[in-house]
């Protein structure tokens, strides 16, 4: 019998036609997302009460301490989360990157402090998140380990055995055989978010978020694609509080998987003119993440003006829940049915939209998404790092 997915399209390839050209595993790991999402929810859902008592457990001291860890895009889950979960758990919530932790344990573990170690990772077998977990159980007395990955068979899976902490196992659709991290991104912050948040006060959500998300592939896949036969040389993503770890991760995607062709630099819509919006000239895409928190969205939206009423920029591009002066159908992604949401939630449909963009530019740079770095000096899982030993622990 044919194989009946090699028929299926995506973003305007058959599947055959992107196996040929290297980016199958792109395309298809993007267009999952939605339903990834939804599985993810599912697994959190069958294990919500060994969970929650798991968190409940180690936060109950008031001055227990998160420590939101990975490497590259895993880390930047750290940054989109750390500020709201904060403010849901009135606890200390902080993004520390593995590696960070691993050249400079000294400055960040504290002995005496309960600390929840909470390790994001697509493979776990990166040399520096294994390397932090192995520090911090050196450093901190009072210790407890949350491992959310994709890989059951990577080194950080199974060291949260033996009464060392919890793992979170979600499913295997999202190790993404790509090179670059897509619905690994997406769902190993969701898992984060629902977990502390509470898995079931994410359920009724999750519906409206995997639509939203799916929304955005399929009303704005054709716009992208435009945007990335546009010529761009210069690409900016520009986001408040959660979104700054977004915009983050959105330069690393298009640096990704365009082998590093195109200039890409993130930052704060307040941040941005403190020097670094020098970056904008005529062949520069700026895009800004809105917030739905009113107060914030107001900063967002005067960016926004400022930098078409400077019309120095090719295209300025607002991706938004909700509409608003100034917000253009050509220029704007509407993201749909989450306008009320909190900003947490709109982590998900915003990120497809930077994905696809990088995606499409991939190919017109005459690349294979699935594996960009043809010289192979950079690699899905990082290789060539040493682990030094450090003395007194």
């Amino acid at each position: 019998m044919p194989d009946t997915k090699m028929n299926e399209v995506l973003f305007g390839f058959d599947e055959k036609t992107l196996e040929q050209r290297g980016g199958l595993w792109t395309a298809r790991e993007i267009a999952q997302q939605p339903q990834m999402l939804r599985e993810t929810q599912a697994l959190l859902m069958a294990r919500r009460d060994e969970i929650t008592a798991f968190l409940q457990s180690v936060l109950t001291p008031a001055n227990a301490r998160i420590i939101l860890t990975g490497a590259g895009t895993s880390a930047f889950i750290g940054t989109c989360l750390a500020p709201v979960l904060a403010t849901q758990l009135k606890r200390r919530v902080e993004a520390i990157p593995t590696t960070d932790l691993v050249c400079a344990p000294q400055l960040y573990f504290e002995a005496d402090t309960p600390t929840l170690l909470v390790s994001f990772g697509r493979s776990g077998n990166s040399p520096e998140s294994v390397a932090a977990v192995e520090l911090a159980d050196r450093f901190v007395t009072h210790l407890q380990h949350l491992v959310i990955t994709c890989n059951e068979d990577g080194a950080l899976a199974g060291y949260a055995k033996g009464g060392r902490g919890l793992t979170i196992l979600l499913p295997e659709a999202t190790h993404d055989r790509s090179f670059a991290m897509t619905s690994s991104f997406s769902c190993m912050t969701f898992a984060a978010l629902s977990a502390f948040t509470g898995v079931d006060k994410l359920q009724p959500r999750i519906d409206a978020i995997a639509e939203a998300t799916q929304g955005v592939i399929t009303d704005y896949t054709a716009m992208l694609k435009a945007a990335a036969d546009e010529g761009y040389e210069r690409i900016v993503y520009l986001g408040s509080h959660v979104f700054q770890g977004l915009a983050r991760e959105s330069g690393l995607k298009l640096l990704e998987l365009t082998n590093g062709a195109l200039v890409t630099m993130f930052d704060s819509p307040l941040g941005f003119r403190h020097g670094p919006k020098t970056i904008v000239n005529a062949r520069t895409l700026v895009v800004v993440f809105f917030s739905n928190d009113a107060y914030t969205r107001s900063y967002d939206a005067d960016l926004l003006d400022e930098l078409r009423r400077d019309n120095d920029a090719a295209r300025v591009v607002a991706i938004t829940a909700q509409d608003g002066v100034g917000l253009d159908a050509v220029d704007t992604i509407r993201v749909k049915g989450l306008e009320t949401a909190g900003d947490a939630d709109l982590l998900f449909p915003y990120i497809v939209a930077p994905q696809i963009f990088a995606f499409y530019q991939s190919l017109r740079h005459n690349l294979t998404p699935d594996k960009p770095n043809a010289s192979g000096t950079v690699n899905r899982v990082v290789q060539g790092v040493r682990i030094h030993a450090i003395e007194g622990h």
